[in-house]
């Protein structure tokens, strides 16, 4: 990419992070990124993972650092270096205490998804059978991610709790890594009404290049056209990338994912292994020619800078004042 490129945030990447890993961003032109760094573990657990990670960042200072704000992209980027965002991909670091919502806000965590994949004391998940809605514990944790600054994720919830939480929040919510319903029929993908309510509150939605949730036979261009014609249905303030890139991890990871500590793996079923990825997206080093893709398909420059962070970096410097009354009503 040129020098002068726009500034580049990844909504959601699940990486196991190392040296290697941040300096592949940063090649592919990634200034920060949101880092998971839980999905199904407790409390204690998180913190010895969140420990470690500043160890991490702390040994590999000149390429990689903890972001807490807004202005940390921006000098990340004057740097070139990564600015690491972290974030949840499930509310089970809270456990069922409200409280923990401002311990790991203050210990740097960023973004937090109420649920992954199946129901939890916060709300139902994308393939619950039945979506119970966002329960009244929660609309606390809801009001609570509001007050301190924390944004709200909706990437893995069900479209009834996604609905439940758009309405409770105070504040702009977002779908970090998720794509349309209309682009392809997964229940990870987002319908209509989902998408437009988050948009219509202000919030963002990073469009995902996973390829369970993105058709098998999308090209890059078919890729970029969805992402424009999202912009057409939403508006373009509200759409942005969010890669959910896995790099580093190897198979076992990946049924760790599916199964967490809710079902004992199938012993009659085949091991899980990783999706392939597409050609032209097999890592964050392929940003550069994403990037020109939405070009390609019609994007003016002011609209891919959006796209490509402007958005993101709006919705956090929105959201991570805090100080937001939720609609807690327990």
């Amino acid at each position: 990419m040129k020098p002068d490129r726009p500034l580049f945030v990844d909504g959601l990447q699940i990486s196991n992070w190392s040296r290697a890993v941040f300096e592949e961003n940063l090649r592919g032109g990634v200034d920060a990124v949101n880092a998971t760094c839980a999905v199904w573990e407790g409390p204690l657990e998180t913190m010895g993972i969140i420990g470690r990670l500043y160890e991490l960042l702390r040994v590999n200072a000149d390429v990689a650092t903890l972001a807490l704000t807004v202005d940390d992209v921006t000098a990340c980027r004057r740097d070139g270096r990564l600015g690491v965002f972290l974030g949840f991909q499930n509310t089970s670091p809270f456990g069922d205490d409200y409280t923990m919502v401002e311990v790991f806000h203050r210990l740097g965590v960023r973004v937090a998804q109420l649920t992954y994949n199946i129901q939890n004391l916060v709300g139902g998940a994308c393939y619950d059978p039945v979506d119970s809605g966002l329960t009244r514990f929660g609309r606390r944790i809801v009001a609570e991610m509001n007050r301190v600054g924390m944004v709200v994720d909706l990437s893995h919830v069900g479209y009834r709790t996604c609905r439940d939480a758009v309405d409770a929040s105070a504040a702009p919510v977002a779908i970090t890594h998720s794509n349309p319903l209309w682009f392809f029929p997964s229940p990870r993908n987002k319908p209509d009404d989902v998408m437009k309510a988050v948009a219509g509150r202000g919030g963002v939605v990073g469009c995902c290049l996973y390829p369970n949730i993105v058709e098998s036979f999308a090209t890059r261009d078919d890729f970029c056209r969805m992402v424009a014609d999202l912009a057409d249905q939403i508006g373009i303030d509200h759409v942005a990338l969010g890669s959910d890139s896995v790099r580093g991890w190897g198979d076992d990871y990946l049924a760790y994912l599916r199964n967490g500590r809710w079902q004992p793996p199938d012993p009659s079923a085949p091991a899980p292994t990783w999706p392939r990825w597409p050609d032209w997206y097999q890592s964050p080093e392929d940003f550069p020619s994403l990037a020109e893709g939405l070009g390609r398909v019609g994007l003016d420059g002011d609209a891919v800078a959006k796209i490509l962070g402007g958005n993101w970096l709006r919705l956090f410097a929105e959201v991570f004042s805090g100080d937001k009354a939720g609609t807690d009503r327990s």
